[in-house]
C-alpha cells in the first residue's frame, strides 16, 4: 500500500499536477462528479449556488458545520446592513421580499425623526440622507432595491438555503474541507472523511479560509489597530453608561438596544481569537474602554473582530476560485464585508455558468477577478480610513473632527452617502437603472438569470441580432415611465450595463458586445 501511494505521488508529480492532497485512504468512496463545490453555506456560498443552480449546473455546498442555525447570525449579534448593489442582487433574483419580511426589516433610511433620515455612517459619524440629491446620480431610479436595509445573516441564510435546495443544490454539514487534488480537468476535494469531485471549487469559507490556503494564494494587507467585541448581556448598573457612541482613552462603547453592547479597544489587535470571552473577560473590557466600575449580571454571547484588513492575491488559481471573505477581510464596519461577498456572487456565477455549458467567451472568467478585485481594494482602503478616524488619538480626533466637517455639507453628504449605498456614475459597467416599464419594473425582468437587451425603440435589427444569442439572453421592446434618454440597452445577468446607445443604433457595436459578454453566436 506505501509503494503504490508513493507511486501515485509520482505519477502526478511526473504530468504536472498540482498535489495538494494525496488521498488518506485510496478505497475511499468517490462521490459524482459536480460541475461546482463550494465551501462555506454562508450567505456568500449560497447566494452562489443559487446563481449556479439557476444555470442549471450540479452544485455541491459543503460546511464545516453541523447545522446553519448558530445563535450569533440571528439578532442582534447578526444584523447586517446591505447597500443598493446587494439590495439590487436580491431584487433581480425574485429573493428581496423573503429577505426584508423574514427579517421585520424594510429600507433603512425611510424614517424622519426631527429632519434626520439615516444614510449610514462613517467611523460611527452618521450621515443625513436628507442631504442626499438625487440628481447628482442621474441613472438612479427610486424603486424597492434603492437605498439601505437592515437584515440579519440567519435569514439570510434560511432564504437562501430554500432557493438552493429548490434548484437541486445539494448541501452537506460537518463537512470540513481538509484536502484538495487539484488536476487539469477539475478537482478532488476531501471533507469530512468523503472525497467529492468536481470540474470547479469555490472557497466562499471565511476569512482563515482552508481552499485558500490549500490553493496556495497568498493572503496580503496590513495588521488591525482595534479589536471589537459585540457583548449580548444583562448589565446591573446600565445607568452607569452613556447613551449613543461614546468615546474614551482607550476606544469606544454603545449600548445598542435588546441587550446588546458594543465595545472597542485599540489594542493592536491582541486579543487571540481563540480565547473565550467569559463574563469576567467581558467586565474588565467593559471597564477598562469605558472607564466606569459598570457590572455585567449575565453574559449571554459575545464575539469579537478586529480592523484586520488582506486581500488575496489572486481570486483564482487553477480549478480554484474565491469568493466573500476567503477573498478579502477588514473590518465590519458599514456592512461592507457582506455586501462585497454578495457582488462578489452575482459577479462570478454567470462566468462560470457560462464557461461549464460551454459559450464563454476566452477571458470571461479572468473578467471576475478584474472587476471584483479592485472593488474589494477600495474596501479595505475605506475600512482603514475609518480605524484611523476613529483612533482615541490627536491625531484621529482631529481628523474625525475634519471629516464631520465633510459629512455635514452637501458635497460631502453625497459623496459618502454614494460610496455607502454603492452607486456609481456613469452607467456603461454599472447597474442598470431600475426602469418602471409597461408591466413591470426592469429587476423582475432578471429573474431568471438570463441576460437583456432592452429596446425602447423597437427596432426590428436589433431584435433580428438577439435571435442568435436566445436562450444566453432575452429580447425586450418595451416602453418606459423614464427612459433617462437612452435607447436600449444590453444587460449582463447580474443586471451590469455592457452597452448602451443614446442616438443612432450601432448594429456593429452591439453585435461586438453581445460577442464579448455573451459568446460566439
Amino acid at each position: 500500500m506505501m509503494l503504490l501511494k508513493f507511486n501515485l505521488i509520482k505519477f502526478l508529480s511526473d504530468y504536472k499536477f498540482i498535489v495538494v492532497l494525496i488521498l488518506a485512504n485510496l478505497g475511499e468512496t468517490l462521490h459524482s462528479q459536480y460541475d461546482v463545490i463550494i465551501a462555506g453555506a454562508g450567505p456568500v456560498g449560497l447566494f452562489l449556488a443559487t446563481e449556479l443552480g439557476l444555470a442549471g449546473l450540479a452544485v455541491l455546498v459543503l460546511e464545516r458545520d453541523s447545522t446553519n442555525a448558530n445563535p450569533i447570525k440571528a439578532q442582534p449579534l447578526g444584523l447586517r446592513g446591505l447597500n443598493t448593489p446587494s439590495l439590487e442582487a436580491l431584487y433581480r433574483r425574485g429573493l428581496l421580499d423573503a429577505v426584508l419580511a423574514d427579517a421585520g426589516q424594510g429600507l433603512a433610511h425611510v424614517k424622519s425623526q426631527g429632519g434626520f433620515r439615516s444614510a449610514g455612517h462613517f467611523a460611527r459619524l452618521p450621515i443625513n440622507a436628507e442631504r442626499f440629491t438625487p440628481s447628482r446620480w442621474p441613472y438612479r431610479l427610486a424603486g424597492p432595491a434603492f437605498g439601505t436595509a437592515l437584515t440579519d445573516l440567519a435569514t439570510l441564510n434560511r432564504v437562501l438555503t430554500k432557493r438552493a435546495l429548490a434548484l437541486g443544490v445539494s448541501i452537506r454539514y460537518c463537512a470540513k474541507v481538509q484536502g484538495l487534488l487539484q488536476h487539469d480537468g477539475g478537482v478532488q476535494v476531501q471533507a469530512g472523511g468523503e472525497t467529492f469531485a468536481g470540474q470547479w471549487l469555490v472557497g466562499c469559507d471565511g476569512g482563515r479560509s482552508q481552499v485558500r490556503k490549500l490553493a496556495g494564494i497568498a493572503f496580503e494587507g496590513t495588521e488591525p489597530s482595534f479589536t471589537g467585541y459585540q457583548l449580548l448581556c444583562e448589565l446591573a448598573d446600565p445607568e452607569k453608561l452613556k447613551p449613543g457612541f461614546q468615546t474614551t482613552p482607550a476606544g469606544f462603547y454603545a449600548k445598542a438596544g435588546q441587550g446588546l453592547v458594543m465595545v472597542t479597544e485599540f489594542d493592536q489587535g491582541r486579543f487571540d481569537r481563540n480565547q473565550p470571552i467569559d463574563l469576567e473577560y467581558a467586565q474588565a473590557l467593559l471597564r477598562r474602554v469605558s472607564g466606569q466600575d459598570v457590572t455585567i449580571k449575565a453574559l449571554h454571547q459575545a464575539h469579537s473582530h478586529t480592523d484586520r484588513a488582506k486581500l488575496a492575491s489572486r481570486y483564482c488559481q487553477g480549478r480554484v476560485l474565491l469568493a466573500g471573505d476567503s477573498a478579502h477581510i477588514h473590518s465590519p464596519l458599514g456592512g461592507q464585508g457582506l455586501n462585497t461577498g454578495l457582488g462578489d456572487a452575482i459577479n462570478l456565477g454567470w462566468k462560470l455558468a457560462a464557461c461549464i455549458n460551454g459559450w464563454a467567451n476566452p477571458g470571461l472568467l479572468d473578467s471576475y477577478e478584474a472587476e471584483r478585485r479592485p472593488a474589494a481594494s477600495q474596501v479595505l482602503a475605506w475600512s482603514r480610513a475609518q480605524a484611523a478616524v476613529m483612533a482615541p488619538s490627536p491625531q484621529g480626533r482631529a481628523l474625525g473632527a475634519l471629516v464631520k466637517d465633510l459629512i455635514d455639507t452637501q458635497d460631502g453628504a453625497n459623496y459618502f452617502i454614494g460610496r455607502i449605498w454603492g452607486l456609481a456614475h456613469p452607467l456603461l459597467g454599472a447597474s442598470a437603472p431600475d426602469f418602471q416599464l409597461s408591466g413591470n419594473r426592469l429587476g423582475q425582468r432578471l429573474h431568471t438569470g438570463r441576460g437583456l437587451l432592452l429596446d425602447f425603440t423597437h427596432n426590428p435589427a436589433l431584435h433580428a441580432l438577439c435571435r442568435p444569442w436566445q436562450g444566453r439572453l432575452d429580447y425586450l421592446a418595451d416602453t418606459a415611465q423614464d427612459t433617462l434618454g437612452l435607447k436600449a440597452l444590453l444587460i449582463r445577468p447580474d443586471g451590469v450595463v455592457a452597452w448602451l446607445i443614446e442616438g443612432e443604433v450601432d448594429l456593429t457595436a452591439a453585435e461586438a458586445a453581445l460577442v464579448r459578454w455573451f459568446g460566439p453566436a
